[in-house]
């Protein structure tokens, strides 16, 4: 289990909003980071507010500070619509949990892709993540389908061994 020290935000959002466990906010920020350095995704607007100083990430939350946050400009550059933000969470779950990112997700309190969009709205509401002006809670609703695109699709692929 990931421990947080008391007095970063995310420990009180998950004092306040039990829903999800801080496994689930862990994941929307390395889905993010496999949607910008792996998916090359991004560039979706232009956020409503520069990002602040952070001290420490949420994944990391006991241990590492952060480097300098990204200039304004880059940000922007990096933004991900809800959409974008839902695809790239689809695809690193499969590449992390298999056939079991449906049941992953549902033991971190995550049953639809509203979900996520929970998650992220409640990041920005504790300035761990930013908006733009377009940005929707709404938008993160029935992006896929849980069942139909973690489960029934899922292929599996055999390598040969070297």
């Amino acid at each position: 289990m990931t421990m947080i020290e008391p007095s970063h935000p995310i420990a009180q959002l998950l004092a306040d909003d039990k829903r999800y466990t801080l496994d689930a906010y862990i994941f929307v920020f390395e889905a993010l980071n496999f949607a910008h350095n792996t998916l090359g995704m991004g560039g979706g607007g232009e956020a409503e507010k520069p990002p602040k100083r952070r001290k420490k990430s949420a994944k990391t939350a006991t241990t590492e500070e952060v480097a300098t946050p990204p200039t304004p400009e880059e940000e922007r550059q990096r933004h991900l619509t809800g959409q974008q933000l839902c695809e790239a969470i689809r695809q690193y779950a499969l590449e992390q949990f298999g056939l079991m990112a449906k049941c992953v997700f549902n033991s971190w309190g995550i049953h639809q892709t509203g979900d996520f969009g929970e998650i992220v709205f409640n990041l920005i509401k504790i300035e761990q993540m930013h908006k733009t002006k377009d940005d929707r809670r709404e938008d993160f609703d029935d992006v896929f389908d849980f069942d139909r695109d973690l489960t029934r699709n899922y292929k599996i692929t055999l390598t040969e061994a070297k």
